[in-house]
């Protein structure tokens, strides 16, 4: 047995002690230094994570702008001088069809501008309807598709057509009373959508887009107001569309009907100018 006392065996023991603590503090410094390396590449890619995050937004904004590309080709190609080629669009049936299940699997979210929601909401109230036409064609209005039973407001092609934006489901009526009139409470959608009728306020031939959405829905009401087929502007009196009449709490939100009309008419009327209103004919606005 070693002399466990005697001073070259303490001198090893120190030594081997040293040793020891010398490896397990090279170990230590080791880990540490590659737990700081793992720190930086984690600092250095949070970034993008973050960016990654976001992207989804950035995704629906490009969405947003782009999504009506094949609307604005069929709407161009079919619709001429206020009039639709419906027979036309029987033609390129899938493609309406695929830009209606493009807007049902892309509902408009929060990071949406009000003007791409509006050019969205209205943009898919009228392809709506056109594709109710197609599909049914040939009809000689838009009320022959009434249910059997229908009542006024409650009951008809307005509130039975459905289909789905994103989870949720919606009809014509929908879209123009809850969300167009309730949610963004924009009066000129009165001159954007189209109820396949020849007094409704024409088709545009262009789709809505979210940079130019207000300068059309000018433009649409400068048009329907001042054509004499939907209006007869005096400056004591006029014969307007029943759609003054039907919804003349949208154009009194800011002042009277009156006042809102002369924004955009050609003839300027009188504060207290008579107003009467034209029958409404229903017949498709087809393009003969």
């Amino acid at each position: 047995m070693p002399n466990i006392h005697g001073t070259g065996f303490v001198r090893k023991l120190n030594r081997s002690v040293e040793v020891t603590a010398a490896t397990k503090m090279k170990t230590m410094k080791t880990h540490l230094a590659s737990l700081a390396l793992l720190g930086a590449l984690v600092s250095a890619t949070a970034p993008e994570a973050k960016r990654e995050s976001t992207s989804p937004a950035a995704g629906e904004t490009a969405t947003a702008a782009t999504m009506h590309k094949a609307w604005d080709e069929l709407l161009r190609a079919h619709v001429k001088n206020d009039r639709v080629d419906y027979k036309g669009l029987l033609t390129e049936k899938a493609k309406l069809r695929a830009y209606c299940n493009l807007l049902s699997s892309t509902p408009p979210t929060g990071a949406w501008s009000k003007n791409a929601r509006l050019a969205f909401w209205i943009n898919a109230y009228n392809a709506f309807t056109v594709q109710l036409i197609v599909d049914n064609y040939p009809v000689k209005s838009i009320k022959d598709l009434n249910p059997s039973v229908s009542v006024p407001l409650l009951h008809t092609v307005w509130t039975t057509t459905k289909f789905k934006i994103g989870d949720k489901e919606y009809s014509l009526d929908d879209v123009e009373n809850k969300v167009l009139r309730g949610e963004l409470k924009e009066p000129r959608i009165h001159f954007a959508i189209n109820c396949a009728s020849m007094s409704c306020p024409p088709l545009r031939n262009e789709a809505f887009t979210e940079d130019r959405v207000q300068a059309q829905l000018d433009d649409q009401a400068r048009h329907f107001i001042n054509d004499p087929r939907y209006n007869n502007i005096r400056k004591t009196n006029a014969d307007l569309s029943k759609i003054f009449s039907w919804f003349s709490g949208d154009f009194e939100m800011n002042g009277s009907v009156i006042d809102f009309i002369n924004q955009y008419s050609k003839v300027k009327m009188d504060a207290d100018a008579e107003l009467s209103y034209m029958d409404y004919d229903w017949s498709l606005n087809e393009r003969k």
